[in-house]
This record gives C-alpha cells, sequence and structure tokens, in this order.
C-alpha cells in the first residue's frame, strides 16, 4: 500500500510541473540507431528477403540517402532486439556497408508484435503465395491465442466461417477476401516442392512449372507422401493438373484409390486450353459472312466449304 501510494504521490507531483503535451510525447515511441548486430529477425518470418535487383536498388537509396522510414523493434528480455517491421531494410543496411538503422521501439506482446509484422508486409508491391499462406496463418493463430479459442485452421473445411470479430481482424489491411484467405492458409499443408510451383505464378522463373491457387488448394488435402508422387509425376510429363484435374485426383485421394497409375492417367487427359488452335484474322473472311454471323456458324461453314473442297479434289484424281 505504501509503495503505490507512493508511486501515486509522485505522478501528482510530476503532473504539477508537465503539461499534458510534455507527458504525452514523453509515452510516445522515440526513434533510436539501433547496431544491426542487436537485432534478431522475427521468429518463423513468413515474408523472404530476396537479393535481386530490388534489393540492389533499395541499398544504393540507403547508401545515399540513409532508411527514410524507420523500421520497428521490439526489446527482449536479454537486451536484444527483435526485427517486427523491416527486414529489407535491415538487409539493405547491411548491403549498404552500415552499421546502424533507425528504430521504432515498442512494447508489444508477441501476438500484437505477429500483427503488426503481417499487415506492415502486406503492403508489399509484390508477395508471394507461400508468403501470404503462413503469414496469414500467423495472424489468425496470433488472433486466436488472444482471444483463446482454437488455432489451427488447417483442418477447418473451406468455407466454414470464421468468428466475426477474427474474420473482420484477419481481412484488416488485406486485399483479399475471408474465403481467398481460407484458400492461401491452405496453402500452409503442402509440401514445399509443390508451393514453389504455386510461388512461381508470381516469379514467373523459365523452365519451371507453374499451378495455380485453385488446383494447389485442392491438393493440399493429400497427404504428402501423394503429394511427392504427384510432382515427381508432374515433372516427368512437364505439366501441372486443372482445377477439374486437381479436384478429381482429391476425389480419389479421399476414396483411397489414388495411386501412381491414378494419378499419371489424370495428368495425361487433354485439357480444354492445351488443344491446339487455329485462327484466322477476321478482315480475311469477313465479306463471305453477313455482320453478326455467330463465331460457331462461321467456324461450321468454313469446316464443310473444306470438307466440300477436299471430296472435289478426290473427284478430280479419279
Amino acid at each position: 500500500m505504501e509503495k503505490n501510494s507512493a508511486a501515486s504521490l509522485l505522478t501528482s507531483i510530476d503532473s504539477l510541473f508537465t503539461t499534458q503535451q510534455e507527458r504525452d510525447l514523453a509515452a510516445q515511441p522515440r526513434v533510436e540507431e539501433i547496431s544491426l548486430g542487436l537485432i534478431d529477425d522475427f521468429p518463423d518470418h513468413p515474408f523472404k528477403v530476396r537479393m535481386d535487383e530490388s534489393m540492389t536498388e533499395m541499398a544504393d537509396s540507403v547508401k545515399q540517402y540513409g532508411v527514410l522510414v524507420p523500421a520497428i523493434v521490439r526489446q527482449k528480455e536479454d537486451g536484444r532486439y527483435e526485427m517486427v517491421a523491416g527486414h529489407r531494410r535491415k538487409a539493405a543496411c547491411e548491403l549498404a556497408g552500415k552499421t546502424k538503422i533507425p528504430c521504432v521501439v515498442r512494447d508489444l506482446t508477441l501476438e500484437e508484435a505477429v500483427v503488426v509484422m503481417v499487415d506492415s508486409n502486406l503492403q508489399r508491391e509484390q508477395i508471394l503465395p507461400s508468403e501470404k499462406a503462413f503469414a496469414y496463418k500467423m495472424k489468425l493463430d496470433a488472433i486466436r491465442r488472444q482471444q483463446g479459442t482454437r488455432t489451427d485452421l488447417t483442418s477447418v473445411p473451406l468455407g466454414q466461417k470464421l468468428g466475426k470479430s477474427s474474420r473482420e481482424m484477419l481481412a484488416e489491411n488485406s486485399l483479399d477476401s475471408n474465403t481467398q484467405i481460407q484458400r492461401y492458409i491452405r496453402l500452409t499443408a503442402l509440401v514445399p516442392e509443390i508451393l514453389d510451383l504455386v510461388d512461381n505464378t508470381v516469379l514467373k522463373e523459365k523452365d519451371k512449372l507453374q499451378i495455380a491457387l485453385r488446383p494447389a488448394v485442392e491438393l493440399s488435402y493429400l497427404a504428402q507422401q501423394e503429394q511427392q508422387v504427384l510432382y515427381e509425376t508432374m515433372i516427368t510429363e512437364d505439366c501441372t493438373p486443372s482445377h477439374a484435374q486437381a479436384m478429381k485426383i482429391r476425389k480419389y485421394a479421399e476414396e483411397g484409390r489414388l495411386n501412381p497409375d491414378v494419378i499419371l492417367s489424370i495428368l495425361q487427359e487433354e485439357k480444354p486450353n492445351q488443344k491446339e488452335q487455329f485462327k484466322i484474322p477476321k478482315e480475311r473472311i469477313s465479306k463471305y459472312f453477313a455482320p453478326g454471323t455467330p463465331a460457331q456458324k462461321i467456324e461450321d461453314t468454313i469446316v464443310k466449304a473444306l470438307e466440300f473442297y477436299r471430296k472435289r479434289q478426290r473427284d478430280l484424281q479419279r
């Protein structure tokens, strides 16, 4: 009681000799220059720091102008710091030969730090599907720990609604809908090899397969061993499944009938968008058809004309 009374008395006395503005200013986070060697990466940080052309440009900017936007860190119990937002800026400082980086030190719990980390990185121009997947899952887990509820979403059927407050908080600062966020979180159940193919829809690396989000979500329900067999077959056949094929693969897996032969058979099915197409410029044939003639009727007429031409050629050769 005496300690509490003393603390209250000191607070009261302090308020007599300071303005509210001064007290508000003192309570605000301050920007500090912190040694790079004292800052650890955020545990399981889902966003990759790629040493690409963009990083080179950032390092050049840091060398010339310094870090214009301070990083956000939180202090650890051992006196070191943990990076919350600013991993790329830290890497750019290292490339530029800097030894310190300006930081805002914030008093955050682990759950609060996760939310800040995810939201700040979702503002980046280029984000890989795998980065969104693990980031959204980390944020949802943090929100649910704060709410004292179940944290595992990867086993929740797609389309099942989250609690209103967690759904709204998860979608904050994101352009993705709740359903789309659930799709991304499902990707965390993919083996790394297939997840890399999903990322390649953004990276566009040459001579490397790509697989779209929707079929990847279907494949995430396969056991890891089944995914490995599928991956090896995709590499051998140099193709990835369409959404319809992925749904069929998942159905066979759920029925316990999926095996290497079934996977190969499904992947070898001809996809509608893989059928070879032959196109004729419209201006070359428009004079033969009335304006507004449906494309299907034009195609049928051309095919019949070719059949007639072929028959006539055969008759002439007799």
